[in-house]
């Protein structure tokens, strides 16, 4: 995508680029300290994830991000790339149709997501769920970090014309 999104979306508009690329974050640097931060949030301190001598010896050729460190990323790539609906009250995690770890993440690499609208579902007056496939990309790497179908369920602001006559 060329344009940087826009910051807020019509839902119409936003059902209507179903099917496309609607976003591409900025890159994010995934370096040690990020990897330890998140492994003493986790109590996840594998070797491979925080200690860099030790992981020298094995495959990754030194420290790999934690897959649930990439995965919990998505946030923030998401609040970068993405157009917001507009008269949005909330937007929530709703949880994940697909989900691969595709290649490990190095200490020190950059990694950035880029958004595919699958579809828009109006499960209510007021909700809208989104399914968007993610691919979250590592600089200089052919492979993806992970990809994913990511599901978002947004809670709309009751339309103040509609709240004014009930």
């Amino acid at each position: 995508m060329n344009d940087a999104p826009p910051k807020s979306i019509a839902i119409e508009d936003l059902i209507a680029r179903v099917g496309t690329e609607t976003g591409v974050s900025r890159w994010f640097l995934i370096d040690q300290a990020r990897i330890d931060a998140f492994a003493d949030v986790t109590e996840d301190h594998q070797f491979i994830h925080v200690d860099p001598e030790a992981a020298k010896s094995t495959p990754f050729g030194g420290t790999i991000a934690h897959g649930f460190l990439t995965l919990s990323m998505l946030s923030a790539l998401a609040r970068d790339a993405l157009p917001r609906p507009r008269g949005v009250a909330m937007g929530v995690n709703y949880g994940f149709e697909k989900l691969r770890f595709v290649a490990p993440v190095r200490a020190g690499r950059r990694i950035r997501g880029r958004f595919v609208l699958l579809d828009v579902v109006k499960r209510s007056l007021l909700e809208f769920q989104m399914r968007n496939k993610v691919t979250v990309e590592i600089e200089g790497s052919d492979k993806p970090a992970l990809v994913a179908e990511w599901l978002t369920l947004y809670v709309m602001e009751p339309d103040q014309n509609e709240a004014e006559t009930k």
